[in-house]
This record gives C-alpha cells, sequence and structure tokens, in this order.
C-alpha cells in the first residue's frame, strides 16, 4: 500500500548551511506522527517541504504516491493535504461562519464571493454549520473572530483547515498560547474532529512532551537536520539519550 506521504532522502540547504539532511521518513493512515526537536532542528523547514513550500535541494516528497515539491499549500489542499500554522491566520473583522465559509468555498467550482456564497448557498452554509459544531463553536457563528478567546481562535484557525476537507492534515504548534489547562481538551478535539471528518492521517509538530507522548502513533525526532529517531511513544521515551538530546530530560508523568 502507497504512504499518504513519504520522504526519499530529502535534503535542503541554503548556500552553506544544510537544514534538512538525507531525511526519509513515511506517514500511513491512521497514524498521528509526532515531529520533535530542538530549536533549530530542521523542523520548519521539513513542514514548509511536506507541505509545499519549499522545493528541496536534493530528494523527493511524494503525497498519495506523486511528486509535490514546491507545489504550494493551495494545490496542495485540492490533492488533499491541509496545514493549520503556529500563529493564529484569521481576519479579525470576520465572523466565525465567514471565516470558514473562506476555505468551504475555496474547495468548491463556485465563482460566487465570499459573502455572497455565505448568505445565499444553503449547501455551504450547512457545512460552515457543520464545521463548527465540531470544533464547538455553532454558538459564535455571528460573533466577530477578534472577540474569540485564544483557544477559540485556535480552534477557528484550524476549523478553517479542516473545511478544506483534508485527507492528511499537518498541526504546526496546535496549542501554543494556550493555557495548560486548555491544552489537553483542545487535543482531544482535533482528534475526535479528525475522525468525524474522515482525515486519516495527521502530522503533529509540537514543543510539549506531554501532548506528544499521549496522542502520537510514532515521534519522529530531528537533530540538526537529521532524523535522530523515528519511534513509537513507549520506545522513544524509554530511550534515555533520545528524550535528553531531544528535551534534555524525561517529561513527568510518562
Amino acid at each position: 500500500m502507497t504512504a499518504l506521504i513519504q520522504t526519499y532522502a530529502v535534503s535542503k540547504a541554503y548556500e552553506t548551511f544544510v537544514a534538512l539532511s538525507d531525511v526519509s521518513l513515511k506517514v500511513e493512515s491512521g497514524e498521528l506522527v509526532s515531529i520533535v526537536g530542538p530549536n533549530g532542528a530542521g523542523k520548519t523547514t521539513l513542514v514548509n517541504v511536506l507541505t509545499g513550500l519549499l522545493h528541496p535541494t536534493s530528494g523527493r516528497v511524494e503525497f498519495k504516491g506523486h511528486d509535490i515539491a514546491g507545489i504550494g499549500p493551495v494545490r496542495l489542499s485540492k490533492l488533499g493535504m491541509a496545514r493549520a500554522f503556529q500563529l493564529v491566520h484569521i481576519f479579525p473583522a470576520l465572523t466565525v461562519a465567514e471565516t470558514i465559509a473562506t476555505a468551504v468555498v475555496s474547495q468548491t467550482e463556485k465563482s460566487l464571493s465570499l459573502f455572497a456564497s455565505l448568505s445565499g448557498d444553503a449547501a455551504i452554509r450547512d457545512r460552515v454549520r457543520e464545521v463548527a459544531s465540531i470544533f464547538g463553536l455553532e454558538g459564535k457563528l455571528e460573533s466577530e473572530a477578534r472577540l474569540l478567546s485564544q483557544g477559540e481562535k485556535k480552534l477557528l484557525d484550524i476549523a478553517s483547515a479542516f473545511a478544506l476537507v483534508p485527507e492528511v492534515i499537518l498541526l504546526d504548534e496546535p496549542t501554543s498560547g494556550v493555557s495548560t489547562g486548555d491544552k489537553h481538551g483542545i487535543m482531544r478535539t482535533l482528534v475526535d474532529a479528525a475522525k468525524k471528518a474522515g482525515v486519516k492521517a495527521i502530522i503533529l509538530i509540537e514543543h510539549d512532551m506531554d501532548l506528544v507522548a499521549e496522542y502520537s502513533s510514532r515521534i519522529v525526532a530531528l537533530q540538526e537536520g537529521r532524523v535522530l529517531a523515528d519511534l513509537p511513544p513507549k520506545e522513544f521515551f524509554a530511550d534515555a539519550d533520545i528524550v535528553a538530546a531531544i528535551v534534555g530530560k524525561k517529561p513527568q508523568g510518562i
């Protein structure tokens, strides 16, 4: 069976600086794969390669068997991969409904404007309500995004990515800026939403190792642009040398 995502000896260099070196990995259906590593390990570069923002200097990156190097996030979303960013990318003056509708309309062949589509197309309105409901935002549809809490803004940003109907979604620090008490709630919402939406796999970039331990099916650790480990959570956290290289110490409670 063809992996959903696979990289073959991918390297990325910026003149003399090598950000990634011979990175090979694959993501299968049903997996939540976390990519971890200290600052400067190459996580952002790898994510940008995986989502078509960057073309690797060498190697190959495939999505469902197709070469996606450098194709860009718009074309990639049409193929079935979406990305939610670490920093919330929403328009503060738009309502929750309008924000989600932007993503919904982008996946249709309609040439209607966003606001005409939202007011006049029952199917789009229904899809907006459906996505909002999955993320607990159905009561906020008419609220401007700027009035949401930080946690709700995060969920809205991710809901917009889910509205693209992806087979694979890449979550870049989905709990950053959120209180510790809300982090597990957001992650549970995301995992449940993925199941309801038919998402086949999740790639998670996350610094919170408690979340990584609890929700990952596999952990890919990067160090200085290379793959240091690619292991299930139990084996990853059982290796003191790997944990020390990535986080300095084993997180409590794992």
